[in-house]
């Protein structure tokens, strides 16, 4: 469904772009990936919310490579690299702003290393009202404890069993830093479920039934803040 775009940010970037079939102008989603890269899975997604009436843009922070090793966001991303990345998915939002399908506001989603830079991006970019957040999983040391543009904005944080649920200190931070800057920040927990639960390719960790309700809740947010 999707193609390859460029756009402009600190340099020129990439990223896979989805358009809603109906012909009607629509809200956008930044559709942040896990630290895999812009692999089958988040084509996927983008695909699913252009097939559920939204814009979907999906950056190629990897310009086409995978990464190497699992350990590798604890090592490229510190404070310096986080908010380089936040500028880049802001220069997204702005981008898909700008485009004649695109209609209302912008929403950002992502998974794992991405769903914590969704989260972080939000307090960056002025077009990014409202984030859903896929178990995330980073140091939360790379960002900052005082959010700033966050006021009016929401945010839903999706939570795996493996990964601590909602009561995880990093998750409990965030969630605090949100509603100090005068946002909204919901908690789900998914009982018994793994890390990437929401992953149809990961079937070892795959929950149909919490990934069908993580889907469900966040195109509600969505549909909700986005207009």
């Amino acid at each position: 469904m999707g193609e390859m775009v460029r756009y402009r940010s600190q340099g020129t970037s990439e990223g896979y772009l989805a358009i809603p079939s109906g012909g009607a102008a629509s809200p956008a989603v930044i559709v942040i990936q896990d630290w895999w890269g812009l692999v089958p899975h988040v084509r996927a997604v983008v695909d699913r919310f252009a097939e559920a009436g939204f814009v979907a843009l999906a950056p190629d922070f990897r310009h086409g490579g995978p990464a190497s090793k699992p350990s590798e966001p604890r090592q490229m991303l510190n404070s310096v690299q986080m908010d380089e990345a936040a500028s880049d998915i802001a220069a997204a939002a702005d981008y898909l702003a700008g485009r004649i399908e695109v209609a209302g506001k912008v929403g950002c989603a992502g998974f794992c290393a991405g769903a914590s830079l969704a989260l972080w991006a939000a307090s960056r970019s002025e077009r990014i009202v409202a984030t859903a957040a896929f178990y995330p999983r980073l140091p939360w040391e790379g960002m900052r404890t005082e959010w700033t543009d966050y006021a009016g904005k929401a945010a839903i944080i999706h939570c795996s069993e493996a990964d601590g649920t909602s009561a995880d200190d990093g998750v409990q931070t965030v969630r605090d830093a949100i509603e100090k800057a005068g946002g909204t920040c919901q908690t789900y927990d998914y009982p018994g479920t793994a890390h990437a639960f929401f992953n149809e390719d990961r079937p070892e960790n795959y929950d149909q039934r919490a990934a069908a309700t993580a889907w469900a809740r966040t195109l509600e947010l969505f549909r909700a803040k986005l207009g």
